[in-house]
């Protein structure tokens, strides 16, 4: 029965969330039961959906419970187990993260192949990140080849994959926004974006308009707000919108303004659609097969922002929601 740090919430977060609204717990874990196994997690994810899950409110996936350890996804190693199907040894997906050792049923842990990729790519470029990208541009926004496309949070864990999958699909260009001159550097010569906004010099709708001088096809939103003004006011007629975030709100604590140009929905006959990666599980099949093969050919590059041990788990997520990491956030728990 191993002792195991875990991060509890302690107490809903009033706009941007603070470290004292967290608490890390040591607690004993018990032994798996039939059909359990126990995980030694190895790599944690930090993702901006889980700031919706601290407020007390519905919505589409149930608040964190204060003063219990919180969830995400979570890769780790079966050091016992309880369950014919998930072998000692197997490292192993699951959604039991934010601590270093997990009980899980065992048929909520899915054995992933650490000889085909590393353990850390199944919560990113070959997980739900990747997916959601994925689903995003082809089920929702209908991606097709020739078009032009542009991406907020361009060099955030789902952003840096849209825009390459994008391209890999077929799309005549790729423009990113991201901040600051490092990351449009990277989106450039790392992530293989035609053109990067830099949305901190202001005038996001110039930008895209020297970017786009004819005007877009599709956007991936991540970031809502100002960034959906500007790809609205640069659609072109039956342009596409796939809505996947609006981390520019989610530390809000009054109601904010949407976008004043809505109007050019209706001449531009723009679709405008939000999605949650967790209806396109049927993708997920199909995505996994084509991302591996472009890792294996080389036109796939997976980044990574790595924080080490379950005591900075915290400092990983709120650097993340302020925009710390290029690619993926992890936390490495061993």
């Amino acid at each position: 029965m191993p002792v195991s740090k875990e991060v509890h919430l302690v107490a809903r977060p009033v706009g941007e969330p603070t470290p004292a609204d967290f608490a890390l717990v040591e607690t004993t874990v018990a032994d798996p039961g039939p059909g359990q196994v126990l995980v030694r997690n190895d790599w944690m994810s930090v993702d901006p959906y889980m700031r919706g899950r601290m407020n007390d409110v519905k919505s589409y996936v149930p608040p964190f419970r204060l003063d219990q350890a919180m969830e995400g996804g979570a890769v780790g190693t079966v050091v016992a187990s309880e369950s014919p199907e998930v072998p000692v040894g197997a490292t192993v997906l699951h959604f039991q993260g934010w601590r270093e050792y997990a009980l899980v049923d065992g048929a909520h842990a899915t054995v992933v192949d650490t000889e085909a990729a590393p353990a850390q790519a199944y919560l990113g470029v070959l997980g739900m990140v990747g997916l959601t990208a994925y689903a995003g541009l082809t089920a929702v926004a209908g991606l097709r080849e020739g078009d032009v496309v542009f991406v907020s949070g361009a060099a955030g864990a789902v952003g840096s994959l849209a825009g390459q999958i994008a391209k890999r699909l077929g799309a005549s260009k790729v423009i990113g926004s991201a901040g600051g001159p490092e990351k449009g550097r990277r989106l450039l010569e790392d992530f293989g974006y035609d053109a990067a906004i830099d949305y901190r010099n202001g005038d996001l709708e110039g930008q895209l308009a020297e970017a786009a001088p004819d005007g877009i096809d599709v956007y991936f939103d991540n970031v809502g707000g100002d960034h959906l003004r500007a790809a609205v006011q640069a659609m072109r007629v039956h342009g596409r919108a796939a809505l996947c975030g609006a981390i520019s709100v989610y530390n809000a604590t009054e109601p904010v303004p949407g976008p004043d140009n809505l109007a050019l929905l209706v001449g531009k006959r723009i679709r405008l659609q939000g999605f949650l990666v967790g209806d396109h599980g049927d993708l997920a099949g199909e995505y996994r097969e084509r991302a591996a093969r472009w890792l294996a050919e080389g036109g796939l590059y997976a980044e990574e922002t790595v924080v080490d041990g379950i005591d900075h788990a915290v400092d990983a997520f709120l650097g993340m929601m302020r925009g710390a990491n290029t690619g993926k956030m992890l936390v490495r728990l061993s």
